[in-house]
């Protein structure tokens, strides 16, 4: 059959082949702000929801948790933020506890584990863990779970190891993990000595020069590492609280044979936790026996049963310029004091 009698066998489907060629040729043709009839698809506002954990205490000290959203008011940078959503102390968490398998830890894995349990123990029933272990490596044990047996079970039996502390990369990836639990309230939990391997290389050339402690100090700035300042940053995003338990190994207040250089490494490394807990709301448990342990884990656990968590929207067009923005929470009762993190940059 030739050609121009094949195309009169099939008339209808040519036609319709012509016409579909020549309607998507007029539409690549039109320019793109006409075809967006929806004013949205053309111009959007990026905007941030900044999320706050916040604790209220009486002037004795003792954990208000019957408060209301009409209780709080929210300022940033002393304006006054509308609150966009409010969850009262009993709402669930999702947590990571996080754990520092590294060769540093070796020596009390049967404390430490017995601990971690009890952490567990103390937590509420809707509240999901995870339990992720480092050294050199950052490995997930068990996914996000209201299965405490199945947490138990991959502290209890799986958690092993030795090797360096890549601490920071497992902060990063605990926050990665945290990032896919959604709209939930968040925290992790970290037992950890704080001396990560490959800040400790940056920490000694910082200080490869002081003769002394003192300058020793001043050589290592701490809150200038890259690796703590990324950390920040995602945890800032997701409003999450971080609770360091530093382990007595990571004490400079207890080195065998202390010199200005191991001073300064250890002096940073107990410095950036500090950090880490006071920028994310949370605090830092100096673990000074390894039978304090348990205890301390089931005071972090009764801690996150006290927090309120309140969200406001940040203003949309504001600079992704790195400057730093106050956070302040009052509280309508006076004798009450409410603490939060007491702000972030905008990166």
């Amino acid at each position: 059959m030739r050609f121009p009698q094949l195309l009169n066998t099939y008339p209808t489907r040519s036609t319709s082949l012509i016409t579909l060629l020549l309607l998507l040729t007029l539409i690549a043709a039109v320019p793109l702000e006409f075809r967006a009839q929806d004013p949205d698809e053309v111009i959007t506002t990026e905007t941030s929801l900044v999320q706050l954990n916040i604790g209220v205490v009486d002037r004795q000290g003792r954990a208000i948790t019957s408060l209301s959203r009409q209780d709080f008011a929210v300022y940033e940078d002393d304006v006054r933020q509308a609150i966009q959503s409010f969850e009262p102390t009993h709402a669930p968490f999702s947590l990571v506890l996080l754990l520092d398998m590294s060769g540093s830890t070796v020596n009390f894995r049967q404390q430490l584990k017995q601990a971690a349990t009890r952490f567990l123990d103390a937590l509420g029933p809707d509240d999901r863990v995870a339990v992720i272990q480092f050294n050199a490596k950052v490995r997930t044990l068990a996914g996000f779970s209201t299965d405490r047996r199945k947490s138990a079970y991959a502290i209890l039996e799986l958690a092993d190891g030795a090797g360096e502390t890549h601490f920071y990369t497992a902060l990063k990836y605990s926050l990665a993990e945290l990032q896919k639990e959604g709209k939930r309230r968040k925290a992790i939990v970290v037992l950890t000595d704080g001396l990560d391997t490959q800040q400790r290389f940056s920490d000694r050339a910082a200080a490869a020069r002081a003769q002394t402690d003192e300058e020793a100090l001043a050589s290592i700035n701490p809150e200038t590492s890259g690796a703590l300042n990324s950390v920040l940053t995602a945890a800032d995003r997701q409003g999450v609280t971080i609770y360091p338990l530093a382990l007595p190994s990571g004490d400079p207040k207890r080195l065998p044979l202390p010199d200005p250089i191991i001073n300064g490494i250890y002096g940073a490394a107990r410095a950036r936790l500090q950090t880490i807990a006071d920028r994310t709301g949370g605090s830092l448990n100096e673990i000074h026996r390894l039978d304090q342990m348990a205890r301390l884990y089931v005071e972090v656990a009764a801690s996150l049963r006290t927090l309120y968590t309140v969200a406001y929207q940040a203003p949309g067009n504001r600079p992704r310029d790195g400057k730093w923005h106050s956070i302040r929470v009052e509280v309508k009762d006076p004798a009450l004091t409410a603490r939060t993190r007491p702000g972030y940059f905008a990166r």
